[in-house]
């Protein structure tokens, strides 16, 4: 797990030791996420190689943002219009065009059986044999992690995948008002978590990945404290794993689900 502390610019970083994921064949990548930003934070940079690699990624939004930045001035129905196109443009940037939002008001996600519904509808639309997810899980070594909407989104998404979209019986509405068909999802990718166990090289797509941070343009003013960030948290995820001095890496834990 992260265990990071500023000192002056300095960030010490501890985690175990991890596996350089090996990549299974597949054709059709879900993200599903609280809030816009969430997913470049997470793995914007996994997303950058994965379409770079022909897999069709597509992003499902919970939340508009509309709870975040500090501008006051603004109000809340214009930062979620502002926040949509901000996610639109940082999707771009890391190849993803297909981005639903579920408009859900943030700060106020619960696991609810609608969010369940609404996470299922998106599954078997989009059908995809991955979804990378936020964990439902409290990381206690790094708080901002765990917003409640984030710990929210994760466990309907994982009701979702297991067994709402599997199940025809499950959520009715979407089989016979929609005629969408259960699906089974293989696998789901945790961000974020206590117990990772995979990680992916991004070293050659990092670059796309703090585009995509930058263009939530609303939500940060310290670009360059950001960043450092960033990179000292992926050094360390890479230096975990074994890769050599200089490279960037994403973290997940894999729950086989199939």
């Amino acid at each position: 797990m992260y265990a990071a502390s500023p000192s002056g610019s300095v960030w010490r970083v501890e985690l175990p030791s991890l596996a350089v994921s090996e990549e299974k064949s597949v054709e059709r990548v879900l993200v599903v996420v609280a809030h816009p930003d969430d997913c470049d934070f997470g793995c914007a940079g996994t997303t950058a190689k994965w379409t770079g690699e022909g897999l069709a990624v597509s992003y499902c939004i919970v939340t508009d943002g509309d709870a975040g930045g500090s501008d006051r001035s603004i109000t809340r129905a214009d930062m979620a219009r502002v926040r949509r196109v901000e996610q639109m443009e940082a999707a771009a940037e890391v190849g993803v065009t297909d981005v639903s939002f579920l408009g859900y008001p943030d700060g106020r996600v619960s696991p609810s059986i609608e969010l369940r519904r609404d996470i299922t509808r998106v599954i078997r639309q989009k059908q995809p044999q991955r979804v990378v997810a936020q964990s439902p899980v409290r990381n206690f070594a790094r708080i901002y992690a765990s917003h409640p909407d984030h710990l929210a989104v994760g466990e309907a998404t994982m009701c979702a995948v297991y067994p709402d979209a599997r199940n025809p019986f499950a959520h009715p509405e979407l089989l016979n008002g929609e005629g969408l068909e259960p699906h089974t999802v293989d696998e789901v990718w945790l961000m974020t978590v206590n117990q990772a166990d995979q990680v992916i090289d991004i070293t050659d797509t990092v670059e796309r990945k703090l585009a995509a941070l930058r263009r939530h343009r609303s939500q940060y003013d310290d670009w360059d404290k950001l960043e450092e960030r960033m990179r000292t948290w992926m050094s360390a995820t890479a230096k975990s794993a074994g890769l050599n001095d200089g490279r960037m890496a994403e973290q997940f834990q894999v729950v086989e689900t199939a």
